[in-house]
């Protein structure tokens, strides 16, 4: 129970790679608050997680927005609360909602996935280092992308605005190292989740990333959540400003081909740029 007496505040909870960490995280005796946009989702994760570990501390579930500022900071003082102090914290909030050319991109969506990815990223950050600055120290966790290290033609926002994230994390670990605060980031290739089936189930998108991946599988959420716990645990505690990727090594070849399914939307011209 390498958590336990710990507070630890999970964004993007609900679901996804932030529920695997929040689970994870309960399992080793910490006290966690997830936050996120759908208060029935959070709660129903919730209650996995104490169905599944009956013995863990309460996970309380807390609705906000990461790009409402003043919804963070009002969620960041609930988990101090709830833990009796922050220790640590996991920004697993983000997403995308460009994807395509980018001489087509909706501009529209690309700044919403800038304020969801970078945006809500620096919010959660701000007020979470405040409490973590009280308290003495603590760790924080930015989950990124292997589309910030790597390029993944036609995202979009999105891994411009990991590549954003892990400029934050560096620059918030030499600031913040002072107070004992360390901040370091994740950047996951592909992980079994809702979000990824359509390329798990797609032929030609699956086959071309296990092209692109030396380790031959499909990351799993407990991969991500096994680095997070020791990232925020007391075993880390000489490790500041780093991004770690867990990818099975794709960082080492190349970002996947998106061609089979955005040709017949875009077009082949389309894809190199062309506008009509």
């Amino acid at each position: 129970m390498e958590m336990t007496g710990k507070s630890i505040l999970v964004t993007g909870g609900g679901s996804g790679i932030g529920a695997g960490v929040a689970t994870a995280l309960a399992a080793q005796g910490a006290t966690v608050t997830i936050v996120g946009r759908t208060a029935d989702r959070l709660e129903g994760t919730a209650q996995q997680i104490a169905t599944a570990h009956p013995d863990a501390p309460a996970v309380h579930s807390h609705p906000a927005d990461v790009t409402d500022e003043e919804q963070i900071a009002a969620a960041v003082a609930a988990a101090t609360e709830h833990g009796g102090g922050l220790h640590g914290v996991v920004a697993c909030a983000g997403g995308s909602e460009t994807i395509g050319p980018v001489t087509q991109i909706d501009s529209a969506a690309w700044q919403r996935t800038v304020e969801l990815n970078v945006n809500g990223t620096m919010y959660t950050l701000k007020h979470a280092a405040r409490e973590l600055v009280r308290g003495g120290g603590g760790s924080f966790v930015a989950i990124s992308s292997i589309a910030a290290s790597n390029t993944h033609r036609w995202f979009g926002a999105y891994g411009v605005t990991k590549s954003a994230v892990d400029h934050l994390v560096a620059l918030a670990a030499d600031e913040l190292g002072a107070s004992r605060v360390r901040v370091n980031g994740i950047r996951p290739g592909l992980i079994r989740t809702d979000l990824v089936t359509m390329i798990l189930d797609d032929p030609a998108l699956s086959g071309d990333y296990r092209d692109s991946t030396p380790l031959p599988r499909v990351g799993e959420v407990e991969d991500i959540a096994d680095l997070a716990s020791f990232l925020l645990g007391d075993r880390s505690t000489w490790i500041t400003g780093q991004v770690i990727n867990v990818d099975g090594g794709q960082m080492l070849r190349r970002g996947p081909d998106f061609t089979s399914m955005l040709e017949p939307v875009f077009g082949s011209d389309g894809l190199r740029g062309v506008v009509e």
